[in-house]
């Protein structure tokens, strides 16, 4: 697929109501994006969170915008479970299973950091539905410390890397991979509670470069998930979905034969017991790069209480045994 250039197709409600609002252009000054040789340069602004919305989305007044009136800030390249419920008070909030988790640790990271924030991104320009695209870090005890990579590193979101903000894909997929081999956070696969068919070897497998033109052969991307068990498994209202919003929902009677698979074609087409159809209009796994600008992303399956089951991270960057 095309990478992901400027927005980030999603739906976010915002605490307490709070809409993005223009603002006057903020000082910025130039530093490296990361604290190591070789990286891109950033525009970098600072500012004081007002409010931590959910686990990827911060209020902040920015400094030097000419305005006390906060922004509503982006997690760039971070896609953390989605909340329903907003609320400054912690038991009110509502969600998906591990996203109340998320919001919970992108606060404590604020608290430890006195509520200041570094802000980063290499095009000031970067955003996702009018709120400005960030790297955001804290600084505890002298170092700054990348919001991002914190809850990667946990298993508490999904890598989601943009074309144009590629600084910190290298170190934010292997973060996500060391969770996953840890199995820690989201690729705890019982995290939410014993879910059905716990037992058993489950495997998803994406195919993200369709033969020819993707945007020509959407058929040609897809989604396959592998039953190693001996008996069938039921994966009616399951869920599949890449590092953005977009889900496929099993139909309910699905099942994926013993030692067999069921294949979720990207586009449209009439479906079978074992070739399923997402109905998307544009492909939406990004080809994976092998340079500086290291992209990738990956499959997900989920099954109807929230737990992450099955999965596939690309490029391969951790304990690769298998070509693919």
């Amino acid at each position: 697929m095309r990478l992901r250039l400027v927005a980030l197709a999603a739906t976010m409600a915002v605490a307490g109501g709070l809409a993005a609002v223009p603002a006057a252009p903020a000082a910025a000054a130039s530093a490296p994006c990361l604290p190591e040789a070789g990286s891109p340069v950033c525009r970098s602004w600072t500012g004081r969170v007002t409010a931590v919305n959910d686990g990827d989305t911060l209020s902040v007044d920015i400094t030097g915008d000419g305005t006390s009136t906060p922004r509503s800030i982006r997690l760039i390249n971070v896609q953390a479970m989605e909340q329903t419920v907003y609320s400054p008070i912690a038991s009110r909030r509502r969600g998906e299973c591990h996203s109340l988790v998320a919001t919970a640790r992108v606060e404590q990271l604020v608290r430890a950091g006195g509520g200041v924030v570094r802000l980063t991104a290499q095009h000031a320009s970067s955003s996702s539905r009018s709120r400005p695209l960030r790297s955001v870090s804290v600084k505890i005890n002298g170092v700054w410390r990348d919001i991002g990579l914190d809850l990667l590193g946990r298993g508490l979101a999904l890598w989601q890397p943009f074309g144009t903000e590629w600084a910190w894909n290298a170190h934010y997929r292997l973060a996500e991979a060391r969770a996953a081999r840890d199995r820690q956070g989201l690729f705890d696969t019982d995290f939410c509670g014993a879910g059905p068919a716990q037992s058993g070897p489950i495997g998803v497998v994406v195919n993200y470069d369709a033969p020819g033109r993707d945007d020509e052969n959407l058929n040609g991307e897809w989604v396959r998930v592998d039953n190693g068990r001996d008996t069938p498994l039921a994966v009616g209202n399951w869920w599949i979905r890449d590092s953005g919003l977009r889900r496929y929902t099993f139909p309910a009677g699905t099942e994926v034969p013993a030692h067999g698979s069921v294949q979720v074609h990207v586009g449209r087409g009439k479906a079978t017991a074992t070739q399923k159809y997402w109905g998307l209009t544009a492909p939406i796994f990004d080809n994976p790069t092998f340079d500086k600008q290291a992209h990738g992303d990956g499959a997900y399956l989920f099954d109807p209480q929230g737990d992450l089951r099955a999965w596939m991270l690309y490029p391969c960057v951790l304990n690769c045994g298998d070509p693919a």
